[in-house]
């Protein structure tokens, strides 16, 4: 781990400033680094050297270690094939291979692709995790189709940079956690069924004996529903969309 790259991630235990239960299941956990992610790759026409392949415990994914040609270092996330020694650019004019990143316009058809813009020198937001991969469906006039794991087709701009190859650890969700303080290690507090809370905690609590949650269609503990479509019917960016919601 490069100490330049890296700080201490604060532990907030789920809290937030007032003190209260912001996000549910959330304590414990070792101390961790936070490894500061490149998802900008906004060095262009500079080659990069692949030196490691790292662990990186915030996220499911490894990490590789960059040394750019002019000194400068920096994390990237690891597309699976990606080697060390590996020569990396990023830009136009880049080679379409594995850990470089383009902008769309200049990916062929049928590429598989991570880390993707929504807006041009934003940085990636999309397609981070392990095993995670869109594809390149079509080019046309400033756009770029592009269908997403969810089989989700989208257009973007073309000037969105991409970088090209499936992130690696593709079987990260068969990984086995053994045991309960494995989780607990992690951060990850046990869940409990709303039916077996009491009425004031959870909307399915309560009842004599096992009553089932008494209602037509499951809440969360808030009180929102849990069922059906949660995207916004109206929302801006469905101009965007092709295809899926």
């Amino acid at each position: 781990m490069n100490r330049n790259l890296s700080r201490i991630l604060l532990k907030t235990g789920g809290r937030d400033n007032q003190g209260h239960v912001a996000v549910r299941h959330i304590g414990g956990r070792q101390k961790r680094y936070l490894r500061i992610i490149d998802f900008k790759r906004n060095k262009p026409g500079i080659p990069a050297k692949v030196m490691a392949i790292e662990y990186d415990p915030n996220r499911t994914a490894d990490i590789a270690f960059l040394n750019y040609k002019d000194g400068e270092q920096r994390y990237i996330l690891a597309p699976d094939g990606l080697k060390i020694g590996d020569i990396l650019i990023s830009g136009p004019d880049a080679e379409v291979k594995i850990g470089n990143a383009l902008p769309l316009g200049k990916i062929p058809v049928g590429t598989p692709i991570h880390n993707i813009e929504y807006i041009p020198g934003q940085g990636g937001q999309i397609i981070r995790s392990a095993g995670g991969a869109a594809s390149v469906l079509a080019q046309e006039d400033d756009y770029a189709q592009v269908k997403l794991p969810s089989g989700q087709i989208r257009r973007f701009s073309k000037h969105c940079l991409a970088t090209i190859g499936q992130i690696g650890l593709i079987d990260w969700r068969l990984k086995k956690f053994g045991k309960a303080g494995a989780r607990r290690l992690r951060g990850i507090r046990p869940t409990v069924r709303g039916v077996a809370q009491n009425p004031r905690s959870h909307p399915h609590g309560g009842g004599e004996g096992r009553s089932g949650i008494g209602m037509s269609t499951p809440k969360t503990f808030a009180g929102r529903p849990a069922v059906g479509k949660t995207r916004k019917k109206r929302k801006y960016s469905d101009k965007f969309l092709m295809k899926g919601n």
